[in-house]
């Protein structure tokens, strides 16, 4: 062979290395990342636990430069989170808006008739679970489930439980204490966990089901006392967060003889047909605020089940916690079987 034609022959080989090559520092050059400011929805009010916890995660992004672009938060309540939800709904394929969930992600649409479900959004990562706990104020009597229960039951409906809402998670809450123990309860609707929180605190309920979080500074300052968290087993934190009590002292409803639980979740969701690079890039990002030592603080102190969750097992849960949701909502009379 000539030296032309060998080198004729090995042009074609040496070209396709090079197409290689370059190919793969495009497809890493490719990898997606946000390239503007991205939106990030709380379908709720200011103050409350999800409000709390998009504010910290905005914070930990901003202080540890984990995204290039800005976080900016925006609440948008209407509706009992319709607003927050409606908004992901029409934003179809725009990975740079985010959403953080909580259960009105399935009482909402059920409880309004909004044309919404968690299937119209894409499912990015289950960030925890957060607990509920009975709370009275610290100058009332009672100094358990028991003996509140009982005086709401003496009173016939009188006693004021303040919640987040109407015919969301709060007010589920309530409708199965009330069926649990007979006990009545006039349900006043407040719009947001803080506000639920500053209700308690000035006596215009009686109690509460506040989110830890939502309660605990209230709870430090001695303003108001937690009865029974509505968990199947007690919260595993031993710090002390009073004098004399820690997370784990609260005993569980099902102690107090009140057959009711029920957890909340803390997931974050995109719009639908959003990039699937996009998605493992916000995965990716949860992953590193929860390793940020400012995650695990607030997780602490807001007690949280500290669970995480993505991709298919992610979905599977909100399956069957959509399922459960619309029993429960059915046997409280929100909704027609």
């Amino acid at each position: 062979m000539s030296y032309r034609l060998l080198v004729r022959s090995l042009i074609p080989a040496t070209v396709v290395a090079l197409m290689v090559s370059v190919a793969g520092v495009e497809d890493a050059k490719a990898e997606w990342k946000p390239t503007k400011t991205v939106e990030f929805i709380i379908p709720a009010g200011t103050g409350g636990g999800a409000d709390q916890m998009a504010r910290m995660i905005q914070g930990i992004v901003q202080k540890h430069g984990l995204m290039d672009q800005s976080l900016v938060v925006v609440n948008k309540a209407g509706g009992s989170g319709g607003e927050g939800f409606l908004d992901i709904k029409d934003s179809t394929g725009n990975p740079h808006k985010i959403i953080i969930t909580l259960s009105s992600l399935f009482t909402t649409p059920l409880a309004t008739g909004i044309p919404f479900s968690w299937e119209d959004a894409t499912p990015v990562a289950m960030l925890a679970l957060d607990e509920f706990i009975l709370w009275v104020n610290a100058d009332s009597p009672y100094k358990s489930a028991k003996e509140y229960i009982d005086a709401a039951k003496a009173e016939a409906g009188k006693f004021v439980m303040a919640g987040t809402g109407s015919k969301q998670e709060d007010q589920i809450i309530t409708v199965g204490l009330e069926q649990a123990t007979g006990a009545k309860f006039k349900y006043i609707s407040e719009k947001g966990g803080g506000d639920v929180a500053k209700a308690l605190v000035g006596n215009h309920a009686q109690s509460t089901v506040n989110n830890p979080i939502e309660q605990v500074s209230f709870w430090k300052a001695g303003k108001t006392r937690p009865l029974c968290v509505f968990d199947n087993e007690r919260i595993k934190l031993t710090e002390k967060v009073t004098a004399d009590m820690a997370w784990s002292d609260i005993p569980t409803c099902k102690e107090a003889g009140v057959n009711i639980d029920y957890v909340m979740l803390r997931g974050i969701f995109m719009p639908a047909d959003v990039p699937a690079d996009a998605v493992a890039y916000y995965v990716d990002l949860f992953k590193k605020v929860r390793e940020t030592p400012e995650w695990q603080d607030f997780m602490a102190k807001g007690a949280f089940n500290t669970t995480f969750m993505e991709g298919e097992e992610y979905k599977a849960w909100l399956k069957k916690a959509a399922d459960t949701h619309k029993d429960l909502m059915t046997k409280a009379g929100f909704i027609s079987g």
